[in-house]
C-alpha cells in the first residue's frame, strides 16, 4: 500500500509531461503535413532539364558499348567444347 505514494504521484507527473510534449508537437507543427512527402516522391518530375542528355541518347559519345566483343563485364569468350586450356 505503502507504494501508492510513489506510484500515484510518479503517474500525474508522466502524464504532464506526455501532455506538454502533445501540446509542444502541436504549437511547432510537427502535425501539419502528413500526405505531402508521399505525394511529392510520386509526383516527382523525373524529366531532364533542358540541355541534359541521356546516357544513350541520340547524338550522345556515350554508346553504351564497351569496344569489347559484345561480352557482359569484359570476361571474355567462354571456350569451346573440347578445347585445351592453358594451366
Amino acid at each position: 500500500m505503502d507504494i501508492l505514494y510513489l506510484l500515484v504521484p510518479l503517474s500525474v507527473v508522466l502524464v504532464f509531461m506526455i501532455a506538454w510534449f502533445f501540446w509542444w508537437s502541436l504549437r511547432n507543427n510537427q502535425y501539419d503535413d502528413l500526405d505531402g512527402p508521399g505525394f511529392r516522391i510520386l509526383m516527382d518530375d523525373d524529366r531532364p532539364a533542358r540541355g541534359d542528355r541521356l546516357p544513350g541518347a541520340a547524338g550522345s559519345d556515350n554508346r553504351g558499348d564497351s569496344g569489347g566483343d559484345g561480352n557482359r563485364a569484359g570476361l571474355g569468350s567462354a571456350p569451346e567444347r573440347g578445347a585445351k586450356t592453358e594451366n
